[in-house]
């Protein structure tokens, strides 16, 4: 069996699969005879008060309002409580929410729900009967959004402005409802108040900074994605509303970086380390990083090569250096290596990637692990159990393995149950199936809906937690509760 070491293989696959059909496009789950989800009309004038009164059906009879807490706009990493008031008692309402991307296109969800004798709907408190989920699920409408066009996934590229949440309530339960009870425009938002953002244009480093509000320095924290490229600011604009300079850092595929991922020199994030560590407003006398899947061992590498890394935080990452070699300064860690001929597919032509990649241990691929021996500080690793895009829980109990063999402490490895390879802040949409930019064919993340959505809220926590500790010296109060 051949082993490729290259991402050109990938390319070679592509247009290999481009010759066959691709699977036959799925139908959308939402009713094609559902009015427009995402109304023209002006949203509603909202004031002061937590009171969002809604348009109502003109044959109305009742002042039925949503009310949202904590008011008309919210963070997106903040649980939104949403109550519905004026119903009759025992009342069934079907409750739906919906919004469009940056590139017009739309998620929605939507649930069947009973008032209770008062005529009041908490969705804290009153379980959903059916439709996107079951159950009592307060940000049910929010997590469980599906994108109308199939294997789309829910990214914000632009922070400065909010996503549009339409969220509206329909008479009864039928599976086509047409009677408009009360529609309401949420704003979630991505930077917080006082939150300031600022472009990074030094020497080589294209990024973007993110300062809290108030007094410096703050602790310092540099974040870095995958294999999609660009440059992804949401995570690092809601991680600066809790306190953390975070600078958001691109590697390929913006501006004038290389527009793929072929050559990587590690002196590119030593660069990007000494502006943090310089930089007034952000705190010493390290920095904290946080990568997912390759960012993951990005940061690995970064941690174990370089000086000023206090805490590592990966998100489904590998303890070898992936798909190409990395070189800084005269030495050149190689990719540990893949077969092509262990890809799965499935029936309806989606590619599965977790059996490709071979074993980091082996002699072959010995020269592609990374010595995270010779990295200070300690290191959490957030595991996905049902990863599809490689074997995650495997490797974080590697590196376990390998700092205890080297007299280092044991890291923290949480493990999620059900949960695939796109972990997320909180309430998005949980990504488990998606075209990898890469390989260019849709392919299986992994994951159940709930738990990974649930996985997306807990790992928020427990890396703000982290870096609490570790960068602030704070003790916190949160416990895990998966």
């Amino acid at each position: 069996m051949a082993l490729m070491r290259s991402p050109r293989c990938f390319a070679r696959l592509s247009a290999d699969w481009a010759k066959s059909p691709w699977p036959p496009t799925p139908r959308s789950r939402a009713p094609r005879a559902f009015p427009p989800l995402i109304s023209n009309a002006e949203p509603p004038t909202v004031g002061s008060s937590l009171w969002a009164f809604s348009k109502q059906a003109a044959s109305s009879s009742m002042a039925v309002s949503v009310r949202l807490t904590p008011g008309p706009r919210s963070l997106w990493d903040e649980p939104l409580a949403i109550s519905v008031h004026g119903l009759a008692p025992a009342q069934r309402v079907t409750l739906r929410a919906s919004l469009r991307d940056e590139k017009g296109e739309l998620f929605q969800a939507s649930a069947r729900y009973e008032a209770d004798a008062g005529g009041q709907l908490d969705l804290a408190r009153a379980p959903a009967l059916g439709g996107s989920y079951r159950g009592v699920e307060p940000m049910g409408l929010f997590w469980s959004m599906k994108p109308d066009k199939p294997y789309w996934r829910l990214v914000k590229r632009d922070v400065q402005t909010p996503f549009l949440v339409d969220l509206e309530v329909y008479e009864g339960h039928d599976p086509q409802p047409t009677k408009v009870l009360a529609q309401v425009v949420h704003e979630r938002g991505f930077l917080g108040p006082g939150v300031k953002r600022i472009p990074v244009r030094e020497g080589s480093v294209r990024a973007t900074l993110f300062l809290p509000p108030g007094a410096g320095p703050f602790p310092g924290i540099i974040d870095l994605y995958g294999t999609g490229g660009s440059l992804c600011e949401y995570r690092a604009s809601l991680l600066a509303g809790h306190g953390f300079a975070v600078l958001a850092l691109a590697y390929f595929r913006f501006e004038d970086l290389p527009k793929e991922l072929i050559d990587l020199h590690l002196e590119y994030f030593e660069e990007a380390l000494d502006y943090m560590l310089q930089h007034p407003e952000v705190k010493g006398p390290g920095i904290g990083l946080l990568g997912f899947s390759k960012g993951g061992d990005l940061c690995l590498s970064m941690a174990s090569f370089l000086k000023g890394v206090t805490a590592t935080v990966l998100i489904n990452a590998c303890v070898a250096n992936t798909m190409i070699p990395l070189h800084y300064k005269e030495m050149t860690l190689l990719n540990t290596g893949y077969d092509l001929e262990r890809l799965k597919l499935t029936e309806s032509g989606l590619v599965d990637l977790v059996d490709i990649w071979s074993n980091p241990l082996e002699k072959l691929n010995c020269r592609s692990l990374i010595p995270i021996e010779k990295a200070q500080g300690p290191f959490l690793f957030i595991v996905g159990q049902d990863d599809h895009n490689w074997k995650s829980e495997s490797y974080a109990y590697m590196a376990s393995e390998r700092l205890q063999s080297h007299g280092k402490e044991k890291p923290q490895i949480i493990c999620y149950p059900n949960t695939g390879h796109c972990i997320e802040p909180p309430y998005f949409p949980p990504c488990l199936i998606s075209v990898h930019r890469m390989v260019g064919q849709g392919v299986i993340w992994g994951g159940e809906s709930k738990a990974h959505s649930m996985a997306q809220v807990d790992s928020w926590e427990q890396i703000q937690t982290f870096f609490q500790k570790y960068l602030k010296g704070e003790d916190s109060t949160f416990h895990n509760k998966l």
